[in-house]
């Protein structure tokens, strides 16, 4: 398993209060934790480009709070990097049985993401299935701003979906 982020290290450890415990936890477990890896560019990453992937997941991509969140260059800007993490995923995943999931918020404005659509626009990637986000299957999972003044505080998931796809 790999886990990526596009802090540094110092920047996760100064923004989350459990980052030194949780990454600990993962290398433990054999994890491989890397920074600094943009999800726009993964596929270039001087490890990730040698690795192909049963699973890619992103969990509730956001570029940050840049404009308020309804706005169109908002939803352009967060538009733009599910495109780029879909073109990079697809390239970094098995081409038997591999899967890209992504959990998103359903709802105005997230709809107006069109996650599916640019999916099929990118081409070579099918939605297989779509599946309500459920927090609980996932224990301790906590969910993060991330951005912001408050990075380490919990954002209000309401409805959500994992869209899974898979390579045509």
């Amino acid at each position: 398993m790999v886990a990526t982020s596009l802090d540094s290290q110092d920047k996760i450890y100064s923004k989350y209060s459990n980052a030194i415990a949780n990454v600990r936890e993962l290398e433990e477990r054999g994890c491989l934790v890397l920074y600094g890896v943009d999800a726009k560019t993964m596929s270039q990453h001087f490890f990730l480009s040698t690795q192909r992937f049963d699973r890619i997941v992103y969990n509730f991509p956001h570029v940050g709070f840049l404009f308020r969140e309804e706005s169109y260059c908002q939803i352009q800007l967060n538009k733009r990097l599910v495109k780029g993490f879909l073109r990079n995923a697809k390239l970094l995943l098995k081409k038997e049985g591999g899967e890209i999931h992504i959990s998103h918020k359903e709802g105005h404005p997230y709809n107006k993401w069109d996650l599916v659509k640019k999916a099929h626009k990118i081409g070579g990637l099918v939605l297989t299935q779509s599946v309500p986000f459920c927090k609980d299957d996932y224990p301790g999972y906590d969910n993060k701003r991330a951005h912001g003044s408050l990075p380490d505080a919990s954002f209000r998931l309401g409805d959500c979906t994992t869209y899974m796809f898979s390579l045509a």
